[in-house]
């Protein structure tokens, strides 16, 4: 018997805590099935209100403002948004009532019995890469699609018509946290380093929920891991079943042919680097992975080849703009950690000025100063950060605070000459300004379109 068939015969209420595109898929997907549904959200917008009136449109009961403690300790089970921390009172009150308390994309899962997945994690480089996997999968012939933490909620894939036969589907460790009925055909585990220490207690209890991604792992698995990343390497060591692994620096199943410039699977040559349309050996690396995976469900070398140089940077990710005046416009909204902007700086071969700031998650900005005083012509401080980002980086490389986001593109389009480029990867979340990084990226776009 499916969860699905389960929740509809315990005839209680599945609660639902935190909305947006997770909550309202999960809650449409529950009352489709006729399960009992009661959800609740604790910020009252206009952009609540709109999710809630989809949701009780399909008879499901909605609170915003509040959570009924009592009410969740009742449900059957709790499917909670990727946004909603541990320690949040609604799910200590499922918790301590002994409910299970699942993600959304776990309940999504469970919804898809005959879909083949690839799970992909990892710090960096899970959109590009559950996107370059998804293009892949269609360029050898497979009907396809990505979902997950990349935007399309997995319970949404699962309400359509007719399930697709493959997933790419990107995990984050909030989701891989409360999902675990998970266990997707091949898993790819890309890199991992520092991140989200506002909501984890420690490095270690992150990666912990990135290891969760192999949690149901077998003999019949297939696990993609990056060789050059030790914390990888002492996470999979002992995952049950087949390992590929991809490397920029040595040999491997995959990687890459500096010397000769090519992408290479084992003896195989896959593609030239100078035919990748992606900056940097971050790209190099997942399109590594892309093509372990790829090779495993049967792509032949000339498919892959012919996908990989149609494939475009994503939005929101180290996504050239436009140039103004001989001035390269890049956006990469979607580094939100310190690594990520590392990575991104790393990808640049011009001189650059950045703009860094938002809501601060717990990181340091001083290891970006190396990286900045070589190139950097200035950094551009902004947001709720922008005290310590410029007290980090102020010994390093020249801080300019600005206020507005007008004013942050307005100061760096002032700095930035003939020849340079302008960098907008902020290392940190994007919700003192904005309601995502998507709307973070949409406005610089907008502002960069008007110069």
């Amino acid at each position: 018997m499916s969860l699905l068939d389960q929740l509809r015969q315990d005839g209680r209420e599945t609660a639902i805590i935190g909305l947006g595109k997770s909550g309202v898929a999960a809650g449409l997907l529950l009352r489709d099935h006729d399960v009992p549904v009661y959800a609740s959200e604790i910020r009252d917008s206009e952009t609540t209100r709109g999710w809630a009136g989809t949701l009780r449109a399909a008879g499901a009961e909605v609170e915003l403002g509040l959570h009924d403690l009592a009410r969740i300790a009742r449900a059957s089970t709790v499917v909670v948004a990727p946004g909603v921390p541990p320690e949040a009172p609604p799910i200590r009150a499922a918790l301590d009532a002994g409910l299970s308390v699942l993600a959304e994309v776990d309940l999504g899962f469970t919804a898809l019995p005959a879909t083949r997945f690839v799970g992909l994690t990892g710090t960096n480089g899970k959109t590009t890469t559950t996107s370059l996997v998804a293009h892949l999968m269609t360029a050898i012939g497979l009907d396809a699609v990505a979902a997950g933490n990349i935007g399309l909620p997995l319970c949404e894939v699962a309400r359509g018509a007719t399930a697709p036969d493959w997933v790419a589907l990107e995990l984050s460790s909030f989701q891989l946290h409360d999902s675990p009925h998970v266990k997707p055909q091949v898993s790819a585990l890309l890199n991992l380093s520092s991140n989200h220490l506002d909501r984890y207690h420690s490095i270690e209890e992150y990666f912990g929920d990135k290891a969760l991604l192999f949690r149901n792992a077998d003999a019949s698995s297939v696990s993609v891991s990056n060789a050059d990343d030790a914390a990888v390497q002492g996470i999979i060591a002992t995952v049950p079943g087949r390992h590929l692994r991809f490397s920029t620096t040595r040999q491997a199943d995959g990687w890459y042919d500096r010397e000769a410039g090519w992408l290479m699977l084992g003896a195989d040559r896959l593609l030239q680097r100078s035919r990748l349309p992606l900056l940097g050996d971050h790209n190099i690396a997942n399109a590594l992975a892309a093509g372990l995976i790829i090779r495993e469900l049967g792509g032949s070398l000339e498919a892959m080849a012919s996908g990989l140089t149609t494939f475009r940077a994503i939005e929101h990710r180290v996504e050239p703009v436009r140039e103004v005046n001989g001035v390269l416009w890049i956006n990469d909204s979607k580094s939100t950690n310190v690594t990520s902007t590392e990575v991104a700086i790393t990808a640049l071969d011009r001189p650059f000025v950045l703009l860094l700031g938002g809501r601060h998650k717990g990181e340091p900005y001083t290891r970006l100063g190396p990286l900045l005083k070589a190139r950097c012509r200035a950094v551009v401080a902004y947001g709720e950060s922008g005290d310590l980002v410029e007290q980090d980086l102020r010994d390093a490389v020249k801080v300019v605070r600005a206020g507005t986001f007008d004013d942050v593109v307005r100061t760096a389009a002032a700095l930035a000459g003939p020849g340079d480029a302008v960098l907008l990867s902020p290392a940190c979340s994007s919700y003192d300004m904005f309601n995502n990084y998507e709307e973070r990226g949409a406005t610089f776009r907008a502002l960069v379109e008007a110069l």
